[in-house]
C-alpha cells in the first residue's frame, strides 16, 4: 500500500480512529451528550479531509469547483494512481467522491437521529458503530479490488448488528429476534457474494476490477467458457447484494426485522444497505463486467418482481414500520429500473434533464429516496415515547390537529415517496421511466427488440406508482381526516425532530430545483463508466469499441458504449 493510498483513505481513517476513541472512552467516562458531539466532530474532520482530495479522472468536463479545484495542486502526488489504476486498490473519481459526500451527510443525519435514543451507558457503542458503518460505506464506493470491497461491506454489516441490538429503547424479545434474523441472513448473503467473487477471480486470475474488466473484454464473442463463468458470477452477486437492497426474492427478512426494531434502526436498514448494495452493483456488474443481454434481462425481471411484490403487500399492512419495509422493497424495484437501463447501455435525449442515463437516474433516485425515508422514520421516532413507540398507522389519527408541523412534514415525505408532482420523488420516478422509454428502438442485431421490454418496464413502473399511492395517501388521510384517539407522546428529543426538518428541507430543495442534483448524478455516472476504459483497458478492445460505437455512428438519443471513454467525453462536450 503506497503513501498515496493512505492519503486517499484519510477520511475513513479519521472515522475509524474517532470511533475507536469513543469505544474506549465509553469504558472510563460517562458523558451525557459528549459522545454524539465527538461523533459530529469526527464527521466534520472527515469532510475536511475529503474536501481537498484529487480525482483520478473525470469524464464529465465542466469547470473545476470544490475538490475538483484541488486536483491541480495535488496532481503530482496522484500521478502514480492515474498512470496505472490497476495497481491501486482505490478508485477516486467523481462517482466515488460524490457518493462519499452523500454518505457523510447521511451519517450526520443518523448520528443526530440516535441522539438520546438509548441509555447513557450504551451511547458510546451505538455512536461508535454508526461511525464505522459510515467508514464502511465510504470504503465500498472507493474499492477497485474485490477483497477491499468485501471488507467494506462487512464493515457495514457487523456494526449494524450492534446498532440493531442497542438502538431500541427496551431490549424486548422482538428486538432480539430482529437482530438474530438479520445476522444469520446477512452471513448467508456474504457467503453467496464471496462465491460469486470466486468465479470472477477464477476467470481473471486477479481480484482487481480493472483486470476482471480487461479479461472479459478480451474474451472472444464465441468463447463460451468466460461467458458461462461470468453469468454464474452475476447470478451469485445479484443474490448476495440482493439481500442488502431487499430485492425479491431476497426480501423476506425485511418486514419482520423492521417491525421488531425501532424507527431509527429501520431507517438505517432502509438506507445504508441500499447505498452499499447499489454502489457495489454499479462498480462490479454495470461497469466492470461486460455481460451483454443477460445482465439487463436479469435486472429487468428483478425490477418488475420487486416493485410489484413490495407495493401489493404494503397495501395490507397496519403496522407502519412493516408498511415502510414493503415500501423500501418497492423502491429497490424502482432503482433497479435505472440499473437495468444502465446495463443496456442506453440513454434518453432529454437536455432539460441533463441527458440523464440509467445509472445517473439511479443515483438521483437514491438521494431523494434516502431523504424521504430517513425523514419519515424521524417523524415517527419524534412522536414516540420513552417506553412505547408508534407502531400502527391508526396511532397517527388526528396528527394534523395535535402536531400540525409534524403532520405537514410527514405529508411531504409521503407525497414524495408516492411520486406526486412537483416533489422530488416525482422527478426521481420521471427520470427512471424516461430512461426506460429512451432505450434505442433503432438498434439492430441481438438488441433490436430490447426497447419493447423497456417500454413494458416503464408501464409496469407507472402502474406500481399508482398502487403505491393508496398506502402512502392512507397515512395522510389518517393524519388529517380522522379524529385523534390518543395524543402522541413526542418525547424522543430534539435530534429526531431536527433530522425530520432537515430532510424536509432537502426534499423541498430538490423539488424546486432538481437540476443541480441531476447534473451531479449524471456526471458521477459518466465518471464511473469512464474509469474502466482508461489505461487498464486493452487497446484492441478499446479500438474495436470505437469503430463500432463511436460518437458519429451512434443514433441520435442514444449513449455510446459505456466503456468508450473518448465517445463519452466527446458527447458531453
Amino acid at each position: 500500500m503506497s503513501t498515496n493510498t493512505v492519503y486517499l483513505l484519510l477520511p475513513e481513517t479519521v472515522l475509524v480512529l474517532v470511533a475507536t476513541a469513543i469505544y474506549l472512552g465509553g469504558a472510563f467516562f460517562k458523558l451525557r451528550d459528549g459522545w454524539t458531539a465527538l461523533a459530529i466532530v469526527g464527521l466534520l474532520l472527515a469532510a475536511f479531509a475529503l474536501w481537498g482530495q484529487p480525482l483520478s479522472g473525470d469524464a464529465s468536463g465542466g469547470a473545476a469547483t470544490g475538490s475538483d479545484a484541488a486536483t491541480a495542486t495535488t496532481s503530482s502526488a496522484h500521478a502514480a494512481v492515474s498512470k496505472n489504476p490497476a495497481d491501486n486498490p482505490l478508485i477516486v473519481d467523481r462517482f466515488s467522491q460524490s457518493m462519499r459526500w452523500l454518505i457523510l451527510a447521511t451519517g450526520l443525519l443518523f448520528v443526530l437521529f440516535f441522539w438520546r435514543s438509548t441509555s447513557r451507558g450504551e451511547a458510546p457503542e451505538l455512536v461508535g458503530s454508526l461511525l464505522l458503518i459510515v467508514a464502511g460505506l465510504m470504503i465500498v464506493v472507493l474499492a477497485s479490488d474485490l477483497v477491499l470491497l468485501f471488507v467494506g461491506l462487512e464493515l457495514v454489516s457487523i456494526p449494524t448488528y450492534v446498532v440493531l441490538y442497542l438502538g431500541r429503547p427496551t431490549h424486548d424479545a422482538a428486538s432480539q429476534e430482529a437482530t438474530a434474523k438479520y445476522f444469520f441472513l446477512s452471513v448467508l448473503s456474504s457467503a453467496l457474494l464471496l462465491y460469486g467473487f470466486s468465479f470472477l477471480y477464477g476467470v481473471a486470475g486477479s481480484t482487481s476490477l480493472f483486470e476482471i474488466y480487461a479479461t472479459l473484454s478480451k474474451a472472444a464473442p464465441d468463447a463460451r467458457g468466460p461467458a458461462v463463468i461470468a453469468g454464474l458470477a452475476l447470478i451469485l452477486i445479484l443474490a448476495g447484494l440482493g439481500f442488502r437492497i431487499t430485492a425479491v426474492p431476497f426480501h423476506f427478512y425485511a418486514p419482520d426485522v423492521y417491525q421488531g426494531t425501532s424507527h431509527g434502526n429501520a431507517a438505517l436498514l432502509a438506507v445504508a444497505p441500499k447505498i452499499a448494495g447499489f454502489t457495489a452493483l454499479v462498480r462490479v456488474v454495470a461497469v466492470a463486467m461486460p455481460l451483454g443481454a443477460i445482465g439487463w434481462q436479469l435486472a429487468l425481471g428483478l425490477s418488475v418482481l420487486t416493485m410489484t411484490v413490495g407495493n401489493l403487500l404494503a397495501l395490507w399492512q397496519n403496522n407502519i414500520r412493516r408498511m415502510l419495509a414493503y415500501s423500501s422493497i418497492a423502491h429497490a424495484g424502482y432503482m433497479l429500473i435505472g440499473f437495468s437501463v444502465g446495463l443496456a447501455a442506453t440513454s434518453v435525449d432529454a437536455k432539460f434533464l441533463g441527458n440523464l442515463d440509467g445509472l445517473g437516474s439511479l443515483f438521483f433516485y437514491l438521494v431523494v429516496y434516502a431523504l424521504a425515508t430517513i425523514g419519515a422514520f424521524a417523524v415517527l421516532a419524534y412522536l414516540s415515547g420513552d417506553e412505547r413507540q408508534i407502531d400502527g398507522v391508526d396511532e397517527l389519527a388526528g396528527l394534523g390537529g395535535t402536531h400540525p408541523w409534524m403532520a405537514a412534514v410527514m405529508a411531504i415525505f409521503m407525497f414524495s415517496l408516492t411520486g406526486l408532482p412537483p416533489l422530488a420523488g416525482f422527478w426521481g420516478k420521471f427520470t427512471l421511466f424516461l430512461g426506460a422509454l429512451g432505450v434505442d428502438s433503432a438498434a439492430t442485431g441481438p438488441a433490436h427488440n430490447q426497447w419493447k421490454w423497456f417500454v413494458g418496464l416503464a408501464v409496469a413502473g407507472s402502474i406500481n406508482a399508482a398502487i403505491a399511492a393508496a398506502y402512502y395517501l392512507r397515512v395522510v388521510g389518517v393524519m388529517y381526516f380522522r379524529s385523534s384517539l390518543t395524543v402522541p407522546a413526542a418525547r424522543r428529543g430534539l435530534g429526531a425532530g431536527l433530522v425530520g426538518a432537515l430532510c424536509a428541507l432537502g426534499v423541498l430543495a430538490a423539488s424546486v430545483d432538481p437540476d443541480p442534483l441531476i447534473d451531479q448524478a449524471n456526471r458521477a455516472s459518466q465518471a464511473a463508466r469512464a474509469t474502466f476504459a482508461g489505461p487498464a483497458a486493452p487497446a484492441d478492445a478499446a479500438a474495436a469499441v470505437t469503430k463500432t460505437a463511436g460518437p458519429q455512428s451512434a443514433p441520435q438519443g442514444t449513449r455510446p458504449h459505456p466503456h468508450n471513454t473518448a465517445a463519452l467525453v466527446d458527447r458531453h462536450r
